[in-house]
C-alpha cells in the first residue's frame, strides 16, 4: 500500500489539529501562543502547494484564536475580581451598619471585626 506525501502530511495536520483543540481548552499565555505558532510554521515548511498554504492559515487562525481566548479569560477574571471588590464593599457597609446599633466597646469590637473580616 503507497501512502502518498500529501495524504501523510493531511493526517499529521489533523492529529495536530486535535491535539491543538485539546490543549486549547486551557488559557495560553502569549509566549506559548507565539512559541505553539512558531511550531506550526515549521511543520508547514515541510508542505508544498495549497497544503501548505492551508497549513499557514490553520496556524494563524489558531494563533488568532488563541489570543482572543486569552483576552476573553482575562477580560472575565477582571470582572470577577471586581464583582468580589464591590460584593465585599457591600457586605462591609451592611455590617458596619449593623455595629452603628451597638455603642461603646461592642461597637468597638464590631467595626474591628467587620474591618478584618472585609479587608478594610
Amino acid at each position: 500500500m503507497k501512502i502518498t506525501v500529501s495524504t501523510l502530511a493531511g493526517a499529521l495536520l489533523g492529529l495536530s489539529t486535535l491535539s491543538f483543540a485539546v490543549h486549547a481548552q486551557t488559557v495560553l499565555t502569549p509566549k506559548e501562543i507565539d512559541a505553539q505558532y512558531q511550531s506550526d510554521q515549521k511543520r508547514c515548511d515541510a508542505l508544498k502547494g495549497n497544503d501548505r498554504d492551508v497549513c499557514q492559515k490553520e496556524a494563524k487562525a489558531r494563533r488568532d484564536n488563541a489570543k482572543v481566548d486569552a483576552k476573553q479569560a482575562k477580560e472575565q477574571a477582571e470582572s470577577r475580581h471586581d464583582a468580589t471588590k464591590e460584593k465585599r464593599a457591600n457586605d462591609y457597609a451592611v455590617a458596619k451598619e449593623k455595629c452603628d446599633a451597638m455603642s461603646g466597646n461592642a461597637k468597638d469590637a464590631c467595626i474591628a471585626d467587620a474591618k478584618t473580616r472585609y479587608g478594610k
